[in-house]
């Protein structure tokens, strides 16, 4: 039996971009905060799919094609996905709050969207200690995890599925 799912305003906007063929790509993702249900640590409610994606180049395509396949998957599953993405090494840079790399300001822009929407980010502490980088250097709803890996390992002990592109 399939289970009702309630029509939370993330829901009902994302149903709407796919009736028109709209994707959040697309429009840059830069709605308002949506409603989900997680906290910073966890989602609060238990969703069917779960994804963490491996980040870790600073190349622009590269980028460019696992922020499209996170709002692709945040467009088709709606609240009833849990999206991760670990940047560890030229990664993450990305997740600099002053990249050292040449990271565009679009996809800085997609990565804040994208958090509104829920999305997590780990950056690698120990990236950070090669790099002689602080949290402050770090945006700030980024979670530091001690080793970028390790954070990826215990993902997928709790069900998720491991994406590098």
């Amino acid at each position: 039996m399939k289970a009702i799912l309630k029509k939370t305003k993330r829901r009902q906007f994302l149903s709407l971009l796919s009736l028109g063929g709209v994707s959040l790509a697309a429009l840059g993702l830069t709605m308002n905060k949506a409603h989900a249900h997680h906290t910073d640590t966890h989602f609060e409610d238990k969703s069917a799919h779960k994804l963490v994606y491996q980040l870790n180049k600073a190349d622009h395509e590269y980028i460019e094609s696992i922020l499209f396949s996170c709002s692709e998957m945040l467009r088709k599953y709606g609240d009833d996905i849990e999206l991760v993405i670990t940047a560890f090494g030229p990664g993450l840079h990305l997740l600099a709050k002053r990249p050292k790399r040449a990271i565009s300001h679009l996809h800085q822009q997609r990565v804040q969207s994208l958090i509104q929407y829920g999305v997590r980010f780990q950056a690698c502490g120990n990236t950070m200690k090669s790099m002689r980088w602080l949290e402050q250097d770090i945006i700030d709803n980024a979670q530091i995890v001690p080793v970028g890996i390790d954070g990826i390992m215990q993902l997928q002990e709790q069900g998720f599925s491991y994406i590098s592109m």
